[in-house]
């Protein structure tokens, strides 16, 4: 199917777009989508291309079509997380480091250290006896790998 609109930019988000009576179609994307600036969905008013300009990036909510009947709006769907809370400094630097010598993108923020569910992750929180839960969790942001050169 060939792309029916092609947008540089989101008409506005859920959180502000006046829908008034209109109908909501949401479209689910993953966030790892978050982080591309091309992405095509389809949708019932047909097929939507976004190709973002510059820093901006697709969020939750984000508004991609909409007309007399209808508002699409894109979801991102939860993801099966791992969150980990520290009870000490200790412990946030043990884990830290084990985590960072596996080279896995992790999520930090008020104290709290989010990781895409593994089961070697989990067995790491279990060996070193830490407080954690599994959670499905909409990110806001997609995972990111950190590129570092290693000393050699």
């Amino acid at each position: 199917m060939a792309v029916a609109q092609i947008l540089t930019e989101p008409l506005g988000n859920l959180a502000t777009f006046a829908r008034g009576t209109r109908a909501l179609e949401c479209v689910e994307i993953g966030s790892d989508d978050l982080a591309r600036r091309i992405v095509r969905v389809e949708t019932s008013l047909g097929s939507i291309g976004l190709r973002l300009e510059g820093e901006r990036r697709l969020r939750d909510g984000d508004v991609v079509a909409a007309n007399a009947h209808v508002v699409v709006a894109l979801r991102v769907f939860a993801d099966d997380v791992l969150v980990y809370r520290p009870r000490s400094l200790d412990e946030a630097l043990a884990i830290a480091h084990a985590l960072g010598n596996r080279h896995l993108p992790v999520q930090i923020s008020e104290a709290t250290l989010v990781v895409r569910f593994d089961p070697l992750v989990e067995a790491l929180f279990l060996e070193h006896g830490v407080a954690y839960t599994r959670e499905r969790r909409v990110l806001e942001h997609p995972f990111r790998h950190a590129h570092a050169p290693h000393d050699g």
